[in-house]
């Protein structure tokens, strides 16, 4: 058997190896470094800035290119075959790149997505999130438009570095996908860091380094050495010539079923390509996914529990239902805060809390939302706890080590 995938992102990446590992030939076509956005440009460079005070392009750069040489190790197997270059589709699960034609019994398409753009008057002078991450200096006034998961990392970063930040986001509530309190506080935590942040805030036109913009019907002007756009990502569908493959999509993305399969037998669409939830674990579990469909085997993926974290200071992590798509389910919110847990408190850092949502007439676990020091990874007992439909009752009895922060989390539970 012979795959044919498109893009060296992790879902790319990650599926060819296990491909490879079952004993298939793969041809991976990728156009630019290998490990794609979240490696170059997203995932990683952003949280090497995390963890720096100050911007250092050289110590940024060796991460990447620590991790881009285990990606290449990864694809020295004698079942890929890697190939540099733009993709076209040419008909079934045939792919033509610079000339040459390639045909496998399997096709996976995992091109990614790129930076969106507000349609205004000046918004190429914007940056988006990659030429921010090659800043040298830090601006003295940085003006971030959209307060979704990319613009408030940045926000949080340079807020660190210096800068004086100011956040405007179209919708009610920053990250607008999230459980409103989480959003709601967070927000409170960032403005207390010193991160100006308008919501409701409809940005109009960018003249030079000034950013307009509109709220209740008044006009507003604000002034910024550097503005970033980060509105968002939208699927990569250019020049992959979806038309004359005859593959179903949308400007939201390629259409697939519940395999990750599109509307022609044999030709699979995986992670941000989609229009999905763009994160790059999910575009990993949509390549396993496909790959077991094509080897026909099943598995046990649940695509509503889903794990996200923010790296902003504090982080924020969820995982499940929030509590506005809790609607018509009476639900119990136990919560419980960081200032009550030693180990935050040891720590100096008791800026957080925990929410965690449970059906009330079946005591289920449905949802759990957290802020603050490391919630990125106490998140991931939540996912379990969620995906394998514990209840309160039972997850009371839990043990937790003291002093940790994930006894933040039990607090929650048996508040619930």
């Amino acid at each position: 058997m012979k795959i044919i995938i498109i893009g060296a992102g992790p879902g790319g990446y990650e599926t060819a190896a296990l491909a490879a590992s079952r004993g298939i030939e793969v041809v991976l076509i990728n156009d630019g470094p290998l490990g794609g956005t979240c490696l170059n440009e997203g995932c990683i460079p952003t949280k090497a800035l995390c963890a720096m005070d100050a911007p250092n392009q050289e110590r940024k750069r060796e991460v990447i290119g620590q991790l881009q040489a285990g990606v290449a190790q990864l694809m020295r197997n004698k079942l890929i075959t890697l190939v540099q270059g733009k993709a076209s589709l040419k008909g079934g699960c045939s792919v033509e790149v610079g000339g040459e034609t390639f045909t496998g019994d399997a096709l996976i398409i995992a091109t990614g997505s790129v930076s969106a753009s507000l349609p205004i008057p000046g918004a190429g002078s914007a940056l988006d999130s990659a030429a921010m991450l090659n800043l040298d200096s830090v601006p003295a006034r940085l003006c971030v438009i959209g307060g979704g998961v990319i613009g408030l990392e940045f926000a949080s970063i340079y807020r660190k570095f210096g800068s004086e930040v100011t956040v405007l986001e179209f919708c009610p509530n920053i990250l607008p996908r999230f459980d409103v309190d989480l959003a709601k506080r967070l927000k409170a935590a960032l403005s207390k860091r010193g991160i100006a942040i308008e919501t409701s805030a409809r940005v109009t036109a960018i003249e030079g380094g000034s950013v307009k913009w509109t709220k209740n019907d008044k006009d507003f002007v604000t002034e910024a050495d550097c503005v970033l756009m980060a509105v968002g990502r939208r699927p990569n569908l250019a020049s992959l010539n979806l038309d004359e493959a005859g593959i179903e999509y949308t400007p939201r993305g390629i259409k697939v079923d519940e395999n990750m399969q599109t509307n022609i037998p044999g030709v699979y669409a995986i992670g941000d390509v989609t229009g999905g939830m763009m994160l790059a674990h999910v575009a990993t579990a949509h390549g396993k996914r496909a790959l077991n469909h094509i080897c026909g085997l099943q598995d046990g993926i649940d695509f509503s529990v889903v794990p996200a974290a923010v790296f902003t200071v504090p982080e924020v992590a969820c995982v499940g239902k929030t509590e506005e798509e809790c609607a018509g389910t009476e639900i119990v919110a136990g919560k419980a805060n960081y200032r009550a847990n030693g180990k935050a408190v040891a720590s100096g850092e008791a800026d957080g809390w925990c929410k965690v949502l449970s059906d009330k007439a079946t005591g289920r676990i449905l949802g759990v939302h957290m802020m603050g020091a490391h919630s990125s990874d106490i998140i991931h007992e939540a996912a379990v706890l969620v995906a394998l439909g514990v209840t309160t009752k039972n997850a009371r009895d839990i043990i937790h080590a003291h002093p940790t922060l994930s006894e933040v989390l039990a607090a929650a539970i048996a508040a619930s």
